[in-house]
């Protein structure tokens, strides 16, 4: 098996040929599927330590995107083991970092997950504004919303997207999960969402868990 420590490492570091050396190899060394959600959670503690990393200003603006490169990249070595983009789509998706906000890197990385479980993905993009998540859902009929955001004022846009789709009269056709650094229990109760997680991982584990 892989050294996980060695891999949140190499993420953390933006040490991109001893990422994907590593990741080939485990993928060469048929894993099972367990163990790819073990390798994707290890890169996503790699992308924390980036983030405490810009925090702090060690890293730079050009740093987080390039490790939100490493990560797409790497989730595409992960592909084939995680479960295939290809074969028929469990259920549709519509999400987007929220009014106010301009992070992508955790929606980025969970439409990237979302995808190879089997789902199709609209992405809005970032600064998206509440009517455009309600255009979009009624466009492609989605099962899910997903809302994304890092900071705390991204709650309260969560909140007026979640408003807008009972004003239009669309709540009670989607399930809306919030994710981002700042999303408790009691912001997500709070905002009316139905789920919310910070690890991009667990929320297609719920999306999953709704559309069976």
């Amino acid at each position: 098996m892989i050294d996980l420590k060695l891999l949140t490492e190499a993420v953390g570091d933006l040490d991109e040929e001893k990422l994907l050396g590593l990741l080939n190899e485990f993928v060469a060394s048929n894993p099972t599927e367990e163990e790819a959600q073990a390798v994707v959670n290890a890169c996503q503690q790699g992308m924390a330590k980036v983030g405490d990393l810009f925090e702090s200003g060690e890293y730079f603006v050009g740093d987080l995107i390039f490790a939100g490169e490493l990560l797409t990249q790497s989730i595409e070595i992960l592909k084939p083991v995680i479960g295939s983009a290809t074969g028929p789509k469990v259920g549709k998706i519509v999400i987007g970092t929220v009014e106010g906000d301009l992070h992508d890197i955790g929606k980025n990385i969970f439409r990237s997950m979302a995808e190879a479980a089997g789902f199709e993905v609209y992405d809005l993009g970032i600064d998206v504004k509440p009517a455009a998540f309600v255009e979009k859902a009624k466009e492609v009929n989605p099962e899910i919303i997903g809302l994304s955001g890092v900071l705390t004022l991204a709650l309260e846009s969560m909140k007026k997207t979640v408003d807008e789709f009972k004003a239009a009269g669309q709540r009670d056709k989607v399930k809306i999960i919030i994710g981002g650094n700042p999303v408790t229990k009691e912001a997500a109760d709070h905002i009316g969402a139905d789920a919310f997680t910070t690890n991009a991982a667990e929320g297609v584990k719920i999306c999953q868990s709704w559309v069976n």
